[in-house]
């Protein structure tokens, strides 16, 4: 395969053996990339990126992270691969405070590289440093969000995977965490994105890929993507079918 920071390959993959959601996927990543993947409702998109993040049977295909093949590495293992994975819910410690939740975070790592890194997440996202005391519970939709990213990049990988991040925000927080999401990757760290938001994902991505009844259905250039009538096809069901 080349030299991608992430490539996915012909993958098929569902919550069953035998009941694929998704069918001969592919797309891929590169450093300081951010990819959006777009569909209808029940197209797949949060199937593919727990596949990848090692969540679902993969029947076939192939996952590969800077030319190593992970595609049944064990989820626990993904944090040494260089993937972090944040789910669109259930993505922190509501009960711990913030800094509990980013210490927790970086529990694996050495004693004094925690600290760094824990630091780096207050550096990141100064929000998080003015709340360090709260319960994560009590923050605000967006600022939760921010956690969970803070947490994603405490064992600095190079790609992280997001489901649905402008899940349930006003419109001012979405622009605040889409906000961050372009400063990481201006910083290098690459990101593939769900999101049902999709012209304002597409806003601030490099690429797209479009999804439908689980296979590929478009891909290319966001801003060109913007203006193709075939997604507004696919989103309303009229289009996206092979013949």
């Amino acid at each position: 395969m080349s030299a991608h920071i992430l490539q996915i390959a012909n993958l098929t993959a569902g919550y069953q053996p035998g009941l694929p959601i998704i069918r001969d996927v592919s797309m891929h990543v590169s450093k300081g990339e951010m990819v959006t993947i777009i569909g209808p409702n029940g197209a797949g998109k949060s199937t593919l990126i727990k596949a990848v993040a090692g969540l679902l049977n993969v029947e076939d295909g192939r996952v590969e992270l800077s030319g190593s093949d992970i595609t049944r590495i064990s989820t626990h293992k993904m944090a040494d691969a260089a993937l972090a994975y944040v789910p669109q819910t259930d993505n922190i410690f509501a009960s711990l405070t913030v800094d509990e939740n980013l210490k927790l975070g970086a529990q694996a790592l050495p004693k004094a590289t925690a600290r760094e890194r824990v630091e780096e997440a207050y550096e990141k996202f100064p929000d998080l440093r003015k709340f360090s005391r709260r319960k994560a519970g009590v923050l605000s939709g967006g600022q939760r969000q921010m956690l969970a990213v803070g947490r994603a990049l405490l064992t600095h990988p190079e790609i992280v995977m997001l489901d649905e991040p402008s899940a349930g925000l006003s419109p001012k927080m979405v622009d605040d965490v889409f906000a961050q999401l372009v400063a990481l990757v201006k910083s290098g760290v690459a990101i593939l994105m769900v999101e049902q938001n999709a012209k304002a994902a597409m806003r601030i991505s490099d690429r797209t890929y479009v999804l439908a009844e689980g296979r590929n259905r478009l891909d290319g250039a966001s801003d060109a993507l913007l203006e193709d009538p075939q997604v507004t096809q696919i989103y309303l069901g009229r289009a996206g079918r092979k013949q």
